[in-house]
């Protein structure tokens, strides 16, 4: 988690200061309207990489807030993949470069999410 939750602010960091080389970027990478669209995903995921990175501060300091918070980051990184992932699909573009980093996205909050959300045994809603 903390490996991905840094990996936003260093995605955005990068592609801000236009360090992504032209043939590893997506299809359309120079057209404005898809810029606009990556960075669309900014404030999800700068949120989640916030939320994360806090979580696990707290997790650290034993304090009782840092599961839920942890749980608000990895619904808000499962979000961003799958829309990154479904956008892809409307477009018919099945790069692996961008695909496979948003299917992690996507698909490693998961686990997390469902131990964060199990009940313990004999409890009931």
């Amino acid at each position: 988690m903390l490996v991905t939750d840094v990996g936003f602010v260093v995605y955005f960091a990068v592609t801000g200061l236009g360090l992504i080389p032209p043939e590893w970027a997506f299809a359309d990478y120079a057209n404005p309207l898809m810029a606009d669209w990556n960075w669309s995903f900014l404030w999800i995921d700068l949120l989640a990489s916030a939320t994360g990175l806090t979580s696990l501060w707290l997790l650290r300091r034993r304090r009782a807030s840092g599961p839920s918070l942890m749980l608000v980051s990895l619904v808000l990184t499962m979000a961003s993949g799958l829309m990154a992932i479904a956008f892809w699909t409307l477009r018919g573009d099945f790069s692996l470069a961008w695909w496979i980093p948003n299917l992690y996205l996507m698909l490693f909050p998961v686990p997390g999410i469902i131990c964060l959300t199990r009940q313990p045994v004999g409890v009931r809603a």
